[in-house]
């Protein structure tokens, strides 16, 4: 399914604002982002510090995910939990904002979440099979084993009572089959028509 990308689509600016085509199938296809996204999904988080993470759907309904961020800025992130990948455990993460514009891509087989660095921050994300509660799952959001290099500045995350109880990757079975596709240093994609 392919690698965690950085996807940074052209904006066309003048005096009166930008515009951006945002997702084009024959583009994201170029650039090995699947085109057959099935749902939309959109979140609000009015406190900053909201934490929402680590998710992902197991087969026979996993996701991958190209998130973006609409209003204000998150840190998002991405974690290898692909089964004989030499990154399992990695993660690897980037800012997304309303002013950058850039997006990121999830494949199959990476947890995803993501903490507003901002109030009243909104998230947008396409993903490419529908929510399936008995395929739901995901990591806490501190496990050591990770390690992710939250920009909490010492605070405490805000957390749904769900994320707060998530396991640990040491006790997690992954289904996830790697594809021989280690995680990379992100490179902005250019979303290019």
């Amino acid at each position: 399914m392919g690698v965690v990308k950085l996807v940074r689509p052209r904006r066309f600016g003048d005096d009166r604002g930008w515009f951006s085509e945002t997702w084009s199938a024959r583009a994201s296809e170029r650039i090995g982002i699947p085109r057959e996204f099935r749902q939309d999904n959109h979140s609000l988080s009015r406190p900053a510090r909201t934490l929402r993470g680590l998710h992902f759907q197991v087969p026979p309904h996993a996701q991958a995910k190209l998130v973006r961020c609409v209003r204000g800025r998150i840190w998002d992130v991405a974690v290898d939990v692909r089964a004989g990948s030499p990154t399992f455990g990695t993660w690897i993460g980037a800012e997304l904002s309303a002013e950058n514009g850039n997006q990121l891509f999830v494949p199959v087989g990476f947890a995803h979440g993501f903490l507003t660095l901002e109030p009243d921050t909104e998230v947008e994300y396409k993903v490419t099979d529908f929510y399936s509660p008995e395929c739901d799952g995901g990591l806490i959001w501190d496990d050591p084993d990770i390690a992710v290099a939250w920009p909490l500045g010492g605070a405490s995350p805000i957390l749904s009572p769900k994320d707060a109880v998530l396991p640990r990757l040491a006790d997690f079975r992954s289904p996830f089959v790697y594809d021989g596709e280690p995680l990379t240093p992100l490179e902005p994609e250019p979303l290019v028509p």
